[in-house]
């Protein structure tokens, strides 16, 4: 005979209030693509997040407003700063400061690509894509490193790619800059784990974005067919693991690189 359950289980409790409010997350590149639809998540669930935008003011304002004006607990700011210059980077943390304090998570996702193959590679495209995926994710750790050595549960998760792990063709620069991601995390990790904030880095697939839209067609299915799953990643498969994983609740994950591809690995 089951005994009967007399008091509930903590899990299967109702939550007072969403798992992310009273969390600051900066999220940077979030005025379009995945990082529009992480900071929506965010905010969903509760969180106040400050919209990174470089150029992108129109659609970062148009983040930031739909999640304040959502019915739920969320608010929403957005923030200018090129991720490659320092001193916007300082000028927007500041900004950061004085409308929220100091931040909880730092979502690392900005990042451009500037495609061509390795014989025809200009150094300026080198260095841009390298620029603003590796350095921009330096840049913007490092300017935030304190609040995120001390908060509670601090958080830092970074948006890499499948193509850092398989490289592509016409791709060596964002493939170099992806992979060094990967380094960047697990060696971060390790330096804040004594404070109890963790680092981890999320490599998804080809995902439903603009910029594979632009992708021609055919070139499409040529790609689904090489994912077991015969599909591309919605972009809300993506923020929903980027809300887990800025949650109290993955506290005991660090160091990782999260693969999101849809079986192409197996």
């Amino acid at each position: 005979m089951t005994p009967e359950l007399t008091e509930p289980r903590e899990d299967l409790e109702q939550p007072s209030r969403q798992p992310l409010t009273g969390r600051t997350c900066l999220v940077t590149g979030g005025s379009r693509g995945i990082g529009r639809g992480i900071a929506r998540e965010l905010g969903r669930y509760g969180a106040t997040v400050a919209v990174n935008y470089r150029s992108s003011e129109t659609a970062a304002h148009e983040v930031a407003d739909e999640i304040t004006e959502a019915d739920t607990e969320g608010t929403a700011h957005p923030v200018q700063a090129d991720v490659t210059n320092r001193t916007e980077i300082e000028a927007m943390r500041e900004a950061v400061h004085d409308s929220f304090g100091p931040i909880d998570v730092l979502v690392n996702n900005a990042g451009i690509t500037c495609d061509g193959t390795f014989q025809n590679m200009t150094p300026e495209d080198w260095h841009r894509v390298i620029d603003v995926s590796l350095h921009g994710t330096f840049n913007c750790t490092q300017a935030f490193y304190d609040d995120l050595e001390t908060v509670d549960h601090g958080r830092v998760i970074t948006i890499s790619s499948v193509i850092g792990k398989q490289g592509n063709v016409g791709q060596t620069n964002y493939a170099a800059a992806k992979s060094g991601l990967f380094g960047f995390t697990r060696s971060l990790a390790l330096e804040l784990a004594d404070s109890g904030t963790t680092a981890n880095c999320i490599a998804p697939g080809f995902t439903c974005t603009e910029m594979v839209d632009a992708i021609p067609d055919k070139i499409q299915d040529e790609l689904r067919a090489e994912i077991p799953l015969e599909r591309f990643a919605e972009v809300s498969e993506v923020a929903g693991l980027v809300r887990y994983l800025a949650s109290a609740k993955s506290g005991y994950i660090t160091g990782e690189v999260i693969d999101m591809n849809g079986g192409i690995d197996l």
